[in-house]
This record gives C-alpha cells, sequence and structure tokens, in this order.
C-alpha cells in the first residue's frame, strides 16, 4: 500500500522560558531545538518586536535565529500575517504557502535561507517597509525559522511533519484607532434527562466573539441566565476566552452550563469588553423534559380528537350548504 504523506507546519509560538544563553531574553519564541527573538536594544532585551510606524514608513530591524542541538541547522526565514485560531483563538501566523496582506507582505529579512552552527546563533536584519495606503491600527505578524525537512515516519500513513518557530510583530500603523468588540450568534442547546428529576441536565451557551475595530482587544465575556419573572439562574465571568483578539477576526467559543434547568423559560445575556468597547448581545431559551414534550404532545392530540368527536355528536359538525335555486 503506498503510503499517504500529510504535512503538518508547527509553529511553537509558546512563551516558554529560554535558558540556554544569558543573551537570550526570556520569554523568547522556542520549541527545544531553536528559538527566535528580536536582537536585544541598547536598553534591554525584548520578548517581541513592539514597533510603530506611518504610512510610508520604512524601520530597519534584526532577528536571532538561536540553534540549542548539537549539529547545525538549516532555515527558512520569511514574515507572515498573524491570526486567531478558529478553535481556542490563540495567536497563529499563516505558512509560507498562504498569502500575505500586512506584515507578512511588509517585512524583509536579508536573508531567506540560514545555517545555524551547532550550539551558536546568528542576527539577520530585516526592513519593514509600511505601504502609503496602509490602514491605521494594529498589523500582528511574525518571523519565521521554518525548518524545511520533512520528518515521515514509518506505516500504512506516514506522518511528515515540518517545525517553525517564530517571534512576533506587534506593528501599530499610525492615524485613527478604533476599539470595538461584537458578540454574535448566541445559541443555547440543552441537555436533558428522559424523566424529570432522573440524571443531571445542562446546557451549552455558544457565541462568536469578533474584533470589528483596529486594534487588538484583550476580552472579558460576562454571562448572565435569568428565567421566569426574572429570576436569575446564572452570573459569572467567563474564563476561556483568547489572549488578544486580533483586528478583524472571529472566534466561535462555547460555554458549559451546569446543572441548566429542566423546566424553565427566560434568557441568556452575554456581554463583551475591552478597552474602551462593551457590547451585549441574548438568546431565549425554553426547557422542557422529553417526557414531559412527549406526554404534552399525546395529550394535546387525544384532547383535540375528543372534542372533534363530541362536536359531531352534538351536532355542531361540519355541513355542506345546499346551493341556492
Amino acid at each position: 500500500m503506498r503510503k499517504l504523506y500529510v504535512l503538518l507546519l508547527s509553529l511553537n509560538l509558546s512563551l516558554s522560558l529560554f535558558l540556554a544563553a544569558a543573551a537570550a531574553p526570556a520569554h523568547a519564541a522556542d520549541n527545544g531545538s531553536w528559538s527566535v527573538y528580536p536582537a536585544a536594544s541598547q536598553i534591554a532585551a525584548r520578548p517581541y518586536f513592539y514597533l510603530s510606524a506611518d504610512p510610508g514608513q520604512t524601520i530597519d530591524d534584526k532577528v536571532v535565529v538561536s540553534n540549542r542541538t548539537g549539529r547545525p541547522l538549516t532555515f527558512r526565514l520569511y514574515a507572515a500575517d498573524a491570526y486567531n485560531t478558529a478553535r481556542d483563538g490563540g495567536f497563529a501566523v499563516r505558512t509560507v504557502a498562504e498569502k500575505q496582506r500586512g506584515v507578512g507582505a511588509w517585512a524583509r529579512p536579508a536573508k531567506s535561507r540560514v545555517t545555524v552552527p551547532a550550539h551558536g546563533r546568528i542576527t539577520v536584519p530585516f526592513t519593514l517597509s509600511v505601504p502609503e495606503g496602509a490602514e491605521p491600527g494594529d498589523h500582528p505578524g511574525a518571523l519565521v525559522a521554518l525548518d524545511e525537512r520533512i520528518d515521515r515516519g514509518d506505516g500504512a500513513v506516514a506522518l511528515g511533519v515540518q517545525r517553525a518557530v517564530a517571534a512576533r510583530i506587534y506593528l501599530r500603523v499610525g492615524g485613527p484607532t478604533v476599539p470595538a468588540i461584537a458578540v454574535e450568534d448566541v445559541r443555547v442547546s440543552h441537555h436533558q434527562p428522559l424523566v424529570p428529576g432522573l440524571g443531571d441536565s445542562g446546557a451549552t451557551i455558544s457565541y462568536t466573539l469578533r474584533n470589528t475595530g483596529n486594534v487588538t482587544l484583550s476580552p472579558k465575556v460576562e454571562l448572565r441566565a435569568t428565567g421566569l419573572f426574572g429570576r436569575t439562574l446564572l452570573s459569572r465571568e467567563l474564563a476561556d476566552l483568547p489572549a488578544e483578539l486580533l483586528p478583524g477576526q472571529r472566534v466561535r467559543l462555547s460555554e458549559p452550563w451546569r446543572a441548566a434547568p429542566q423546566l424553565d423559560w427566560g434568557q441568556v445575556k452575554l456581554t463583551a469588553s475591552a478597552k474602551d468597547t462593551r457590547e451585549s448581545a441574548s438568546a431565549g431559551f425554553f426547557a422542557l423534559p422529553w417526557l414531559v414534550a412527549v406526554v404534552l404532545f399525546v395529550a394535546g392530540g387525544v384532547g383535540g380528537g375528543m372534542w372533534v368527536r363530541l362536536r359531531l355528536r352534538t351536532g355542531g359538525g361540519w355541513s355542506r350548504s345546499s346551493p341556492r335555486p
């Protein structure tokens, strides 16, 4: 059987502490074999590139690639745009094959491929040229060191893996900044026991969190659920949120509601906030156990049938009217 080779690009953008060399800054992006980080400034080491420029301006800077292994490593260097992953809103960057529109298109390292000696490091200059028509606000991205070798596994399905490490770039282009957040498509799905009172009930509240402005946000979301007559059923601040919601990005999130009411009628309200912005969205819900729903449906059908029969027996049924001569 032919082997099916699958290519995976693993982008390590973690904040793990790099202790190998004194010159490497804490929080360098690192995967245990190599790390990528900004060259130290005259003041101090930098965990990321924090840059600002006006449209039409060019910035010169340097990136360091450090090899922690005992053999030389060769890397493909490229700039990439950043985005939020759909799964959990994590910070991720485009692959070398994808189209770049922001930092990925504007930044150019002096070398596209570098070989770093064992236990050594090299410093590579790069330029970032902001075009005249660039929109104001935040343009996140990264400088990526990609190992282009593909490690293939064994078996009928071989898994090919490419690894990469990236140093984040936070670029702000001069002009008006507009922080704005939105909560969209709120839904409530219930998980009810068949028999009321026998078994646990719960619900899942899903929603979309979207950055509609032009600056990076650190969102907070408050959840409030009310039942009949405005009774408060649930009130809490949500925890599983992206640390950074990038401009123009949206993330689909969900929140479990344990011990949700088995029989109630009410509303769920989500309020998202960040610096200088706050928006809310709501969705109604009707909790009804399956057995109760079936009983009500059967009772309604039987009652309707009895009413029809009673009307027919008492002469209140339908009759045809004869046409007038």
